[in-house]
């Protein structure tokens, strides 16, 4: 799905890898991210699919940076990617449920100090979509130059984001209420 990501961002503008990244995280890495480790590797291919075609920026003062421009080839694999509708939900792996499924032979208050900091951490998070976030939005809207309806459905990721949080917390919330009702000091 990576390349599918880099695509996107490309269609819009050329960038180089470091551009990819610093947009990455200030836009999909809340639900998609990626280390430049693997933007590279990712690019390197794409270029090899004829997706792509780079070229060498020479700088004075720096080193000298490849910039990556989407090609026909590549347009055409994103358009058909997006038009292709998801037929399955995405499997999810949540290291804390796992946690959660087998902590029954741990002391309770173990269990609610673990779910007492992902709670803080959730609300974090949740805080962190609210205010910053919004701004994220603008800002690669404005620097991408997108268009008005793409501004909208980034904005809509970051709704989800919001109810992904929401609904966390929620879920922790009731599971400390739990284990409390159940009696904390009990084995």
């Amino acid at each position: 799905m990576l390349k599918y990501a880099l695509l996107g961002f490309l269609n819009y503008r050329s960038l180089n890898g470091y551009e990819l990244k610093q947009i990455m995280e200030s836009s999909t890495k809340n639900f998609w991210h990626a280390d430049l480790s693997q933007i590279y590797k990712a690019l390197k291919s794409l270029e090899a699919e004829g997706c792509v075609v780079s070229s060498l920026e020479h700088q004075s003062e720096r080193p000298d940076r490849r910039n990556y421009e989407i090609t026909e080839v590549g347009q055409q694999a994103l358009h058909n990617w997006l038009a292709s509708p998801l037929t399955t939900t995405s499997r999810m792996k949540e290291e804390l449920l796992l946690k959660v499924f087998f902590s029954g032979q741990l002391n309770p208050e173990t269990i609610l100090t673990q779910l007492r900091l992902q709670r803080d951490l959730h609300q974090q998070q949740l805080a962190h979509y609210s205010g910053q976030t919004v701004e994220d939005v603008e800002q690669n809207a404005s620097s991408l130059e997108a268009p008005a309806l793409d501004k909208i459905l980034w904005e809509s990721t970051r709704r989800a984001g919001i109810l992904y949080e929401k609904m966390y917390i929620t879920w922790l919330e009731e599971t400390i209420a739990s284990i409390e009702s159940h009696g904390a000091g009990e084995s």
